[in-house]
């Protein structure tokens, strides 16, 4: 399963892939917007959205992304590694 973060802290970011590691996950995390954003998402399984921290931007473009290619997002507010595995135990 693949899978996209969007948002997040910075200095979490290998915590994320270790995270989605464990559950068997292949990971692409963005904490920052980049030009390319589109491009960079491709096609994965599922978009996971931490609220708190992301660009309205970034939310745009990723939403506008998963409508356009039918890909499951998960929104959550908090940012931390026990809501990543909450958000991992539900959808894999």
């Amino acid at each position: 399963m693949s899978v996209v973060i969007i948002g997040g802290n910075e200095r979490m970011e290998q915590q994320y892939k270790q995270i989605c590691k464990k559950h068997k996950c292949k990971a692409k995390v963005f904490t920052r917007m980049s030009g390319n954003l589109k491009e960079q998402i491709g096609r994965p399984d599922l978009i996971i959205l931490f609220t708190s921290t992301v660009a309205h931007k970034m939310a745009y473009c990723a939403l506008k992304e998963a409508q356009r290619n039918d890909i499951r997002v998960e929104r959550s507010h908090s940012a931390s590694a026990s809501a990543l595995e909450g958000i991992l135990q539900e959808c894999v």
